[in-house]
């Protein structure tokens, strides 16, 4: 890539954040309203809102770059690939995320806010996502780009033992980093309004007994992590690794989110939170990415590959 090249994607990645924290802006706005919001910018306190702005514009700056590299390293171009973006963007920074939020933090949140949350998320993926790809010279419709891949082209059995393999690691990752990082902060306890037993297995045991469905639950949005990534990871033009760290760096970057002021969270949980999510989810981001990104023949070929899907 030449200097001038990455002095034009440079000034493109320039324009896009600055596109993404006005959308983050105005999407709260309307969808929000009066409600406070994580990052809101409130101009009537100055000191607050340039505390707010710069943390926003450091997580936009990181979306967009690995927004990106996504971008510009597809093989699709045109709507195709601005609704693979958006997919990916709504799916990983808003469905999956406060899903969550609808189970834990239903105490914390004033009334009607997930909802006017999920809006948010739509407004900013849908108004992004096209401006991304177009500003990023993707838009215009290539053939020789769209040539399909087999990439996740695999027959039944080897789908089966790789979603179960993923929900696994989802799990472990999730209660491994959210006991030993986050849990085990006095700050977390008091905000969630419990303790720590001693121990991790303590801890399993104890939301076993509380709440057994909560496995099933979190291994869900394991293989919901894998389903709003699956049409990156196909489209990708990279070897396998490239995929991998491209999947981890998606997963992880959401957390940036959480440097930002937010009401109703301490930046002390917020912080603890940060370092949980984005060590953890860029693990999980790596397991994912490589399990899907190439064939793996552990088991016997029992049923046919899938049909392919159009691109």
């Amino acid at each position: 890539m030449s200097g001038k090249t990455i002095m034009i994607v440079g000034l493109k990645v320039f324009a896009l954040t600055i596109i993404l924290t006005l959308c983050f802006i105005l999407a709260a706005a309307l969808s929000l309203g009066s409600q406070p919001v994580a990052g809101a910018v409130d101009e009537s306190t100055p000191a607050d809102g340039g505390s707010a702005l710069l943390p926003l514009l450091v997580s936009s700056f990181l979306q967009t770059v690995v927004f990106t590299h996504i971008i510009l390293r597809s093989r699709l171009t045109g709507w195709k690939l601005t609704g693979a973006i958006f997919l990916a963007f709504y799916g990983l920074q808003t469905v999956v995320a406060h899903i969550e939020s609808a189970v834990y933090l239903t105490t914390q949140l004033p009334p009607g806010m997930i909802p006017r949350l999920f809006v948010m998320g739509a407004i900013v993926a849908g108004v992004f996502s096209p401006l991304a790809v177009l500003i990023l010279g993707k838009m215009r419709r290539k053939e020789a780009l769209e040539a399909p891949t087999q990439r996740v082209d695999m027959p039944l059995s080897e789908w089966a033992w790789k979603l179960v393999a993923i929900a696994a690691a989802y799990l472990v990752l999730y209660y491994t980093f959210g006991y030993f990082v986050a849990w085990r902060n006095p700050a977390v306890q008091e905000y969630y309004g419990g303790t720590d037993p001693g121990s991790f297995f303590a801890q399993m045991a104890g939301i076993w007994r509380a709440t057994p469905w909560m496995f099933a639950w979190q291994a869900f949005r394991g293989l919901l992590w894998a389903a709003f990534v699956l049409p990156v990871i196909r489209m990708h033009k990279g070897g396998r690794w490239e995929v991998a760290l491209a999947t981890a760096s998606l997963f992880a970057v959401w957390s940036s989110a959480l440097l930002l002021p937010n009401p109703y969270m301490s930046e002390a949980v917020a912080r603890a939170h940060l370092v949980e999510t984005a060590c953890s989810m860029f693990i999980f981001g790596l397991v994912v990415g490589w399990l899907l990104s190439r064939r793996h023949s552990l088991l016997p070929d029992v049923f046919p590959p899938l049909p392919e899907a159009s691109a």
